[in-house]
């Protein structure tokens, strides 16, 4: 049996805004240590994407415990190192029971969830549209459904003069039932997608959607390719995400969105809740597939398999471009190695370095090369009252190669269909 205990220095906690939490988890028996690395890595990274502040891990390696998951003579421990270092709260890696969340709560002193309440809390902040937020619902309730009962019993069993609650618990479990039932009824209505795809092309939006595994580095991806960019405000679907930001290369604007990140060992109630929640990827022009190239390589075979699963079932014209990341955790030789191995699952694909910046300019001119093509045109304005208000116009609609004031004005523009069919009547014949 191994045992093992993390601390966070006090000088780390920089916002005392997040909620500190423990994680926990519970590693089976002969497992492999590698594996069990990623998984808690990836569980500090959905914490992390919850607005979790993780204090600590723990971890331990038995056969599950029906009371507690870890050992009896572990959870006094756990209780004690959730006290030392101020946790509100305690996640498990392990999907938990009903009796043991109420087990271990009461030894801790402290709110205890697991990684699946983790994820539906992740999807419930970035589900916008009505469907993905019936789909989060659904998989909350599906999950919810066999534990309804256990969660009667356990108040009954708190409250010791809490009367019969047979009735009231059959009732509970009913309701549940009803209400899967209306979810799944309006479900089977169309989402309206194809015609938020059709107005984003008429208003002549380029989106590029980060999509990949959690902790691929994509948000730090994201956050190195904006960091000399400015938030987007008041301009159309910045609400499909809290993380849109504007780029620009060559004079080009794209906006640029970080999705849910995709997650190993999804259960299966909660696929099509995941995949709500990909609505930025949907209606993306291009996808940006982050890879983490210091994973094994079967590892990365299995992830963009999965990837490209995903995107084939929704995505309709998207190209994709894969950024091959943490290119400087590896050596050159295995780097090429790999590459060569993916290179069928990998289309478009780029060196780089998130963290060191390595290949982020490569990147930017390929996403740029990537866009949906603009036509050019060069068209003479007369001069009146109205024609310094429309060469501001294109100027925000379009990409103005030059501009001569003279008798008339004189503009080269390179712009999307529908600027340039309003513009046609202006249009210099060559």
């Amino acid at each position: 049996m191994t045992f093992e205990r993390e601390f966070v220095p006090n000088d780390q906690f920089q916002d005392s805004t997040k909620k500190k939490v423990i994680l926990v988890h519970r590693n089976d028996l002969n497992s492999d240590p590698a594996a069990n690395s990623r998984k808690m890595a990836e569980l500090k990274e959905l914490a992390h994407a919850a607005g979790y502040l993780v204090v600590g891990t723990f971890e331990q390696s038995r056969f599950p415990d029906n009371n507690y998951q870890i050992g009896p003579g572990k959870i006094d421990e756990l209780a004690e190192l959730v006290t030392t270092l101020g946790a509100k709260k305690v996640i498990f890696m392990n999907q938990l029971s009903m009796g043991q969340i109420y087990n271990i709560s009461d030894a801790c002193k402290c709110t205890v969830i697991d990684r699946f309440q983790v994820i539906l809390e992740i999807f419930a902040e970035r589900a916008t549209t009505r469907r993905a937020k019936l789909q989060v619902e659904l998989a909350e309730l599906q999950y919810e459904l066999p534990k309804s009962k256990a969660a009667i019993y356990l108040k009954k069993k708190e409250k010791q003069g809490f009367m019969s609650l047979g009735g009231y618990a059959d009732s509970f479990e009913q309701d549940i039932k009803k209400r899967i039932a209306r979810i799944r009824t309006e479900l089977q209505q169309g989402d309206g997608s194809e015609s938020l795809r059709a107005f984003r092309h008429e208003k002549g939006f380029s989106l590029v959607a980060l999509g990949g595994y959690t902790n691929a580095g994509k948000s730090t991806l994201f956050q190195s390719l904006v960091k000399e960019e400015t938030i987007v405000k008041d301009m159309l679907f910045t609400t499909l995400s809290p993380t849109t930001r504007s780029l620009t290369t060559n004079n080009r604007k794209m906006l640029l969105t970080d999705t849910v990140g995709f997650i190993e060992d999804l259960p299966h109630l909660m696929v099509d809740a995941f995949r709500s929640t990909l609505d930025e990827i949907f209606l993306a022009d291009i996808i940006l597939l982050v890879v983490d190239m210091s994973d094994p390589l079967d590892i990365i075979q299995q992830k963009l398999t999965v990837s490209h699963d995903i995107f084939r079932k929704r995505t309709e014209g998207a190209l994709i471009v894969t950024a091959l990341n943490k290119a400087d955790l590896i050596s050159d030789e295995e780097l090429q190695e790999k590459r060569e191995a993916i290179r069928y699952l990998a289309p478009d694909s780029v060196v780089v370095s998130a963290q060191s910046g390595q290949g982020l300019d490569e990147l930017k001119q390929v996403l740029y090369e990537k866009l949906p093509k603009w036509e050019h045109c060069r068209i003479s304005i007369p001069i009146s009252d109205e024609s310094i208000s429309m060469v501001s116009w294109l100027y925000n609609e379009g990409i103005v190669h030059s501009v001569e004031y003279g008798e008339a004005i004189i503009m080269e523009i390179e712009a999307r269909n529908e600027i340039i069919q309003k513009i046609k009547p202006f249009a210099i014949s060559s």
